[in-house]
């Protein structure tokens, strides 16, 4: 049998830092399963709702995932969440027919004000467990997703594809949109306490989805450097430069700090279990320096 992407990725002792996926926006949908490998295709979706979450993703941006409690299948209506990670927030409606979710207006969802469901105060803690996808994240996630569960039993659900399937297990936190990975039954807890104490651990933490990697990657040196881990510990004030040199402009606990990033072509591997071929993943080279007399940086 070909070696996990997982277990690999493990071997060459590759960075997890700003290697979150680059999504805004969530629509997460509770529906058990099983799960097929692509879910924008699945038969267990009525026809309306496939059109309507392809037709969502390519205008509003949104990324849709199925949804399940760990370890056991919940009757009667289905939960769906709806997601701004760049604005913070979450709101939530429970739908006693899979089909209601196709007549959802959710062009506002890039908005700071949401789709006017009701406000979901809690966190959502998500893992991936979508063997069909790839089986590293069956085999991670579904043990760490068992071990959240019996601590934070209302926050904790299994999910189909975040991304990163060789980063196995795999967490995303909204409404923040954290991604952390290389987690299991061990760690895991540790890291979700941390987290839901306003802290993010930077030995997991693999960058905030709505931040580019180029940002991920100077918001991770930034805290590495300052021991900054406080959520508003680092603030991203904005971006300049192209292609492989980038400068982003950071306020570390209010100390105005650049980031100056250079971007190259990583180890060729396979970046995932079903990969035909291998990949170069981008690597960053970061160096912290204080801002130059007069410099600007652009909107983030």
């Amino acid at each position: 049998m070909t070696e996990r992407c997982s277990t690999a990725s493990r071997a060459r002792a590759e960075p997890l830092w700003a290697t979150a996926s680059t999504v805004e926006s969530f629509l997460l949908i509770e529906e058990p399963g099983p799960w097929g490998p692509h879910i924008l295709h699945s038969r267990r979706l009525p026809d309306a709702v496939r059109a309507a979450m392809s037709a969502w993703q390519r205008s509003l941006g949104i990324r849709t995932l199925l949804i399940r409690r760990p370890g056991r299948a919940v009757q009667g209506a289905s939960r769906v969440f709806v997601a701004n990670t760049r604005h913070g927030w979450v709101q939530v409606t429970d739908l006693e027919q899979l089909d209601a979710v196709a007549d959802l207006d959710l062009t506002g969802i890039r908005g700071r004000d949401g789709v006017g469901l009701t406000p979901h105060d809690e966190p959502v803690l998500l893992v991936c467990t979508h063997g069909r996808h790839d089986p590293c994240c069956a085999e991670r996630g579904r043990p760490l997703a068992a071990a959240l569960a019996r601590d934070w039993p209302d926050l904790v659900w299994e999910a189909s594809h975040l991304g990163g399937d060789r980063f196995a297990g795999n967490l995303v936190a909204l409404p923040r949109g954290d991604y952390f990975g290389g987690l299991d039954a061990d760690s895991g807890p540790g890291v979700v306490a941390q987290y839901l104490a306003g802290q993010l651990d930077p030995d997991f933490h693999r960058g905030r989805s709505s931040q580019s990697w180029v940002v991920q990657a100077a918001v991770h040196a930034a805290r590495r450097h300052a021991a900054a881990f406080g959520f508003q510990d680092v603030v991203v004030r904005g971006v300049s430069g192209q292609d492989t040199e980038r400068r982003v402009g950071l306020l570390v606990r209010g100390r105005p700090i650049d980031a100056l990033v250079r971007v190259s072509a990583g180890e060729a591997a396979r970046l995932t279990c079903h990969a035909d071929h291998l990949d170069r993943p981008p690597s960053y080279e970061v160096t912290l320096q204080e801002p130059r007399p007069g410099s600007r940086v652009g909107r983030a």
